[in-house]
Parts: structure tokens; C-alpha cells; sequence
């Protein structure tokens, strides 16, 4: 099961904007433009619908006519004469000078629609105009009168993958990044090596792949996982071949998504040390790559110890001269002018226990080891500059001695934001607490699948604001964006990503893309998100389906309770009991208001569930009616 919006999901937009009541509602469009003005009537698409361009960007109208052709067997004539007397849609760069970066223009009337943009505006034009468009009945397809002028709040709009705890295919990458073009994120941030594999080919060190991309089999990670046993065999794993990372950089490109490659240094380094145990100070010829057993303890004051180095060491040349070729080849592979070297996590202790590090240490006047990090940070900052590129790390750099040549990406939040800009520091806002971390769950209820912990809804994601009022105008230039972050301990294939995805990463491109006055969450959840959940239930997709009250577990003190509904996802069933029994499709049915009158001094446990058009249950919630009196 894939991500396959472009030619599965982008067909099923029968109940998105372009309803018959579009003229009185904001269309459901994620993410929101700035100004969307609705008018009165319809555009009848069909096949004798002219398509007119005027652009040099002809991928942008392959994009849509593949989808009209493939998707409808709408056969419609692509011209670039000028206008005659049949309704078209005419694709234009003509005044977009005055447009934003990254901003379009698009409007409806009855007999035209004009798309006016350029280069990745106009790519965008059309995601909206793809949202806009309902399945055709009968070969025809009503698109409601209106006009929308809309451009990015931020230009970096991201989503990471950790590929290192799980490996996805090259396919996989691919329908991940559909998938975020429809809904107009641009940066894809690949963390390619940790602890638990190396995933790129790097010519000059062969066993990074060879050795360091394959572990033993496990079935989770856990405190339980069993490490490495004598003799078994290191069959799990892969890696992308730089042939393959070139597709995917040229598949991204025509989608206006850069992407963000991440190799993890100094620490989360065990698969490379690995391949080359020379590259720590424990030179540990005896080192596996991690397949997701415990090899570190973590304290309640958030600090931790290794059991085992997972650190490369910042005293020895040979880590500089791997580190310079290494980056080397990431910097002429990928274009994008950012690496993104980790940073995070780094365990000192085996450095403190060696001699030569200490020696190394009163020879540079280093006071401690975080000012050795900060040493070897800034050796690796010099080696990135010498390739052209520009370094961005995690947090912990900001700590060092950062330079304005070094860029943040924020995982902890608004008080070391606040610090990080304070030092001139431009960042990009990805804090788990704020539900920018995809592996965490999506409620507090023990029937969420396995995940990393904390509690990360949907809504903690819409609503985040990275624009901090502390800061002040001109502090606020210094933030490049946001980006969701997916770490795959606990997710091991495409329909467990779907899920820890969809919907936060909707959320996620509204945070992004619309400005704060724009954003409405009882617009994006009560109107928006169901008309996209529904394409997805269609598509075969797997995703979380909303709960159909907002708490999973409650209590309630009343003698009666109106049971009110509506179902998230359009053509949901909704089901209960009130006996404390978990419902399914054979209980109670919602399908009108219902009052429960609670008798004098009991209770009654109300419970609830979803089940979609698809079969795809919600979590069960649980309200317990309480009308006992002391």
C-alpha cells in the first residue's frame, strides 16, 4: 500500500471545494489560501475544455493533463494560440512579476479559469485547482466562481524521514513526496544514517553499505530487544544507491521539493563505527550495527549514559579526512545548498575515560567536552563550506560556539528559539512538544498504536504558532519554517507511516503555508479534513480516524446527557453502547440526537466508535455519566 495521491487519491476529489453548495462555504482546501473570495455559478469542465498555456514551465501542465487524461479520460486539446470562443483554462505567466515567491493567482467565471503563476507558484496554482475540481458526472465537472490570491507564510515547509531505524523503497520515497506536493510542503529532510543503519551509498567507504545498512532481524524496539547474538546473520536492512538518490532528487525537483540530506555526527554514528571501528576511541572491532536493543540508560533530568560508543571521535584525523569525503560525495549529490550533520545526543563519557583525548584537550585548551563537540562541529562547519554547502544541526550546536554560518533546526522548543535568534541564529521549528513530532501518539488513550510516547493531536500541530510573540518583527525574520518530524523506531512499513501521518501532516501544511489570521481549526477539522479524509479512505490509504467526541476517557456529573455526533469522515457509521461493553457494527448505530437520562445515584459508561465507508475504526471512547450522589 502506497502513497499513490497522484493517480489514485487525486482522482477521488468528488467531495472536496467543488460541491453544490460552494457558493455559501469556504471551499475545503488544505491548505488554506490567504484570500479565497467565492461568486456565484459554475465552470463546466469537459471535454471540449480548451487548455490554454502561455508558460515555459511545461512539467507544471504535463502534471495536470496526465492526471485529466489518465484519471477521467478527458481528452482535452493543450494550445498556446490565442484565446477562441470555447470555456478554457488558460495557464499563464503573465503578471505574475507582482506575485510572492512561491504565490498565485487563480480565478473562476463562468466561461474561463485563469492559473497565474510562475515556477513553483504556478505548481501550486494547480494542487489548488486539482483540489477544486470534483469527479465528473456524466463527463462534466462544476467548479465554483471564485478568485484566490494566495502565497506562503514560510518558505521552508518541511517533513522529515528517519530512514535509519526503517528502510522505505525508492517507490515509497517517491509516493511520500506526491503526497506532500499535493499538499504543498517543499522540503523533504532525509536522515539517512544513525545507529541503526547507513542508508547511502558513499563510494569511497564501501562497508558503510556493505556492512553498516544491515542488522539482525528483530521485530521491534524495545527495552527487550535482544542485541546482536553470536552467529546470526545481518539480513535486515538497505541502502539507496547514489544512481537511485539521483531519481529521487529529479522525482522531488519536479514536484518543487528540495531535499535535506542528514548524516549524524558526532553521535547516533554505531553504523558507521561499525564499518570502521577506527572511527571511535574504543576502536571496537566487535561493534554491530544497533537492530533496536537497549544500549543506553536515561535519567529522569534528561540526561543519559552509552554502554556502547556510539560516537565518532573528535581527536583523530582520519575522522576529518572520512567526514571530507563523505560529505564530499552527499555535496555532489545533492543540491540542495544545506547538509544537515546531526549534532544531537552525543555521549562524552568515552571520550572523558581516554588519555589521548584528554591530552588532545590541554593541548587545545579545551576546558570540557562540550567544548570539544563544539571543536569538532566547527571542523566539520569548515569541511561543508569547502563543498559550497551550508551546515544545519539540532540544538545542541547552538550551545557551542555557533557561528552565523551554522543554522538551527529546533526540537525543543520556544525558550531556546528565543536564545537561538538571540545569537543571530536562523532556525527551523520542529518541537516535539509542540506536535511537530509525527511518532508520537495522537492521544492519551492506550489504543493508540506503538509509538515513541508523549501526545501529539492533531489540533497541537494546527494550532502551534512558531512565530513566538516575544519575538519581534525583525527576530522573526531569522525563522526559515517548520517541518514534522517522523522517527521510525516504531514504525516498520508504509501503512504504519500512513497512520503516525495522516491527518497531523495536513495540520502540519496548514501551519505552514497559511497565515495565523488565516487558520480556523473548526473550518479545517469540521469542513476540510473529512472531504480529504474521505479521498483517502477511498484511495485504500490508512490514516487515524478522528474520534467522534474529542476526549478519549471522561467523567461526566449529570442526571442527563445529550448524545450529539457527526460523523469525521463522510459516509462513517457511528456505533455505541452504554453498558461499558467496546462497540462495533452490531451495537447501537448513531443516526439522531439521543438524551440518556441518568437515574438518581448511578452511572452509565457511554463508549463510542467510527468505523468508515473502508472498515477503518477510531479509537474507542470512553464517558462515564455520573449522577451518584455523596
Amino acid at each position: 500500500m502506497y502513497f499513490r495521491i497522484y493517480t489514485c487519491c487525486l482522482a477521488l476529489l468528488g467531495m472536496s471545494a467543488g460541491s453544490s453548495t460552494a457558493q455559501q462555504h469556504t471551499p475545503a482546501l488544505i491548505p488554506m489560501p490567504h484570500s479565497v473570495k467565492i461568486d456565484t455559478g459554475h465552470f463546466v469542465f469537459d471535454s471540449n475544455t480548451l487548455i490554454r498555456t502561455a508558460v515555459q514551465e511545461k512539467n507544471v501542465v504535463a502534471y495536470f493533463t496526465d492526471y485529466l487524461f489518465s484519471s477521467w479520460q478527458f481528452k482535452n486539446r493543450v494550445i498556446t494560440d490565442t484565446a477562441g470562443q470555447r470555456p478554457e483554462l488558460l495557464i499563464t505567466t503573465s503578471g505574475s512579476e507582482q506575485l510572492p515567491a512561491e504565490g498565485y493567482r487563480l480565478t473562476v467565471t463562468p466561461n474561463r479559469i485563469t492559473l497565474t503563476g510562475s515556477n513553483a507558484g504556478l505548481f501550486y496554482g494547480m494542487q489548488t485547482l486539482l483540489q477544486l475540481i470534483p469527479a465528473p458526472t456524466n463527463g462534466t465537472a462544476a467548479i465554483p466562481c471564485l478568485s484566490i490570491e494566495d502565497a506562503p507564510r514560510f518558505g521552508y515547509r518541511g517533513l522529515m524521514l528517519d530512514v535509519s531505524r526503517h528502510f522505505f523503497t525508492v517507490q515509497q520515497i517517491k509516493d511520500l513526496l506526491n503526497l506532500m506536493a499535493y499538499y504543498k510542503l517543499n522540503r523533504f529532510h532525509w536522515h539517512l544514517t544513525d545507529d541503526q543503519g547507513w542508508r547511502l551509498e558513499i563510494k569511497s567507504y564501501p562497508e558503510l553499505t556493505q556492512t553498516g545498512a544491515w542488522r539482525v532481524p528483530r521485530l521491534e524496539f524495545s527495552g527487550t530487544t535482544l542485541p546482536p547474538q553470536p552467529g546470526e546473520r545481518a539480513i535486515d536492512g538497505g541502502f539507496y544507491t547514489q544512481e537511485q538518490v539521483k531519481e529521487i532528487i529529479r522525482y522531488a525537483a519536479e514536484r518543487h521539493i528540495e531535499i535535506l540530506p542528514e548524516i549524524d555526527v558526532p553521535g547516533h554514528s554505531m553504523a558507521a563505527i561499525a564499518a570502521y571501528p577506527e572511527l571511535c576511541v574504543t576502536h571496537n572491532a566487535n561493534t554491530k550495527v544497533n537492530p533496536g536493543s537497549p544500549f543506553a540508560k536515561w535519567f529522569p533530568t534528561g540526561g543519559f549514559e552509552m554502554y556502547e560508543d556510539n560516537s565518532l571521535t573528535p581527536t583523530d584525523e582520519r575522522v576529518y579526512q572520512f567526514l571530507d569525503k563523505v560529505l564530499g560525495e552527499v555535496a555532489a549529490l545533492f543540491p540542495y545548498p544545506y547538509i544537515h550533520i546531526g549534532g544531537d545526543e552525543c555521549y562524552k563519557g568515552f571520550w572523558e575515560k581516554d588519555t589521548s583525548v584528554q591530552r588532545f584537550m590541554k593541548e587545545h585548551h579545551l576546558n570540557n567536552t562540550h567544548e570539544l563537540q563544539s571543536y569538532f562541529i566547527s571542523r566539520v562547519n569548515k569541511i561543508i563550506q569547502s563543498k559550497h554547502k551550508k551546515l544545519i544541526a539540532w540544538d545542541e550546536v547552538a550551545a557551542g560556539n555557533a557561528k552565523d554560518s551554522i543554522t538551527i533546526m529546533n526540537r525543543f522548543g520556544e525558550k531556546d528559539a528565543l536564545e537561538q535568534i538571540k545569537k543571530g541564529l536562523n532556525i527551523v521549528l520542529a518541537p516535539g512538544n509542540n506536535g511537530l513530532y509525527f511518532d508520537y501518539a495522537q492521544s492519551t488513550s492506550d489504543q493508540e498504536p506503538s509509538s515513541h510516547g508523549g501526545n501529539a493531536p492533531v489540533w497541537k500541530a494546527y494550532q502551534y504558532n512558531p512565530e513566538y510573540s516575544a519575538l519581534s518583527a525583525a527576530a522573526r525574520t531569522h525563522i526559515m519554517g517548520v517541518e514534522g518530524c517522523i522517527w521510525t523506531e516504531n514504525i516498520p512499513n508504509v501503512s504504519k507511516l500512513q497512520y503516525m501521518l495522516l491527518p497531523r501532516m495536513l495540520a502540519l501544511a496548514e501551519t505552514g503555508w497559511s497565515a495565523q489570521a488565516d487558520k480556523d481549526y473548526q473550518r479545517f477539522a469540521g469542513t476540510a479534513l473529512p472531504a480529504h479524509l474521505e479521498r483517502f479512505d477511498k484511495a485504500g490509504m490508512n490514516y487515524r480516524v478522528p474520534a467522534v467526541l474529542n476526549y478519549a476517557d471522561t467523567t461526566i456529573v449529570t442526571n442527563t446527557f445529550r448524545f450529539e455526533a457527526v460523523p469525521p469522515v463522510p459516509g462513517a457509521r457511528i456505533f455505541y453502547t452504554l453498558n461499558n461493553r467496546p462497540p462495533g457494527d452490531y451495537d447501537h448505530e448513531y443516526t439522531e440526537p439521543v438524551t440518556i437520562t441518568i437515574p438518581r445515584g448511578k452511572t452509565i459508561i457511554l463508549k463510542t466508535i467510527v468505523i468508515t465507508p473502508a472498515g477503518h475504526r477510531s479509537i474507542i471512547t470512553r464517558t462515564v455519566l455520573d449522577n451518584k450522589t455523596k
